[in-house]
């Protein structure tokens, strides 16, 4: 299983980006998705995770900014990230399960690179 993670960038206090996150897995439907961000010196932070049935679940940081979905037709998940603050300046990164999701790095079995977003005041 291969992830690539992509669409970060450098935007602005209140601006919105769309990340994705390409799985190649025969069936995408059943795994599980998190979401992770790392900024220097920390170790990685759940962002937001979405269930192979679509249930949804995200840090306290970023709920009600942010929303994940997912499009089982083309093995993609997306976090939507809205209201962007200059503290979620992060590389992110996204991972897959087929265990019970969760909000810890060791719930999750596979990983894709990152993509870094920067968020200027």
């Amino acid at each position: 299983v291969q992830l690539q993670a992509s669409g970060g960038g450098l935007v602005q206090t209140g601006d919105s980006l769309r990340l994705s996150c390409a799985v190649s897995a025969r069936t995408f439907s059943i795994w599980s998705l998190g979401w992770f961000r790392r900024t220097l010196g920390k170790e990685r932070e759940f962002v937001s995770a979405i269930t192979e049935s679509g249930w949804t679940s995200y840090a306290d940081s970023v709920k009600g900014r942010f929303a994940v979905s997912r499009d089982n037709a083309k093995n993609t998940v997306y976090p939507q990230m809205n209201g962007l603050k200059p503290e979620d300046t992060a590389v992110y990164y996204c991972a897959a399960t087929l265990r019970i999701w969760g909000t810890t790095p060791n719930t999750y079995d596979y990983w894709g690179q990152g993509t870094l977003v920067t968020v200027s005041s």
